[in-house]
């Protein structure tokens, strides 16, 4: 079974969340008709984890027209230099 393609409007966030008694960031990103683009597991919450999440949804699901995010400069740094 294949995944079913993604909108070109995207939700990226990070959350916190307990993995087999570990804590760790979730990396995850939706379309605008709430269908999971991509996620990523990391043990630390910075740029460079962002920057990998970023490229791996993109080129997983080609490059949206819009990625909305919250004011975290994680996923801020990790878009502007994608855009460089």
């Amino acid at each position: 079974m294949r995944k079913k393609s993604v909108g070109k409007r995207w939700r990226m966030d990070e959350t916190y969340i307990k993995v087999k008694g570990e804590w760790r960031y979730l990396y995850r990103a939706v379309d605008k008709e709430g269908n999971t683009v991509d996620f990523l597991l990391t043990k630390r919450r910075q740029r460079i984890s962002a920057q990998r999440f970023l490229i791996k949804a993109i080129e997983n699901n080609g490059k949206p027209e819009l990625i909305n995010i919250d004011k975290s400069g994680s996923k801020t740094a990790a878009i502007k230099l994608y855009n460089r």
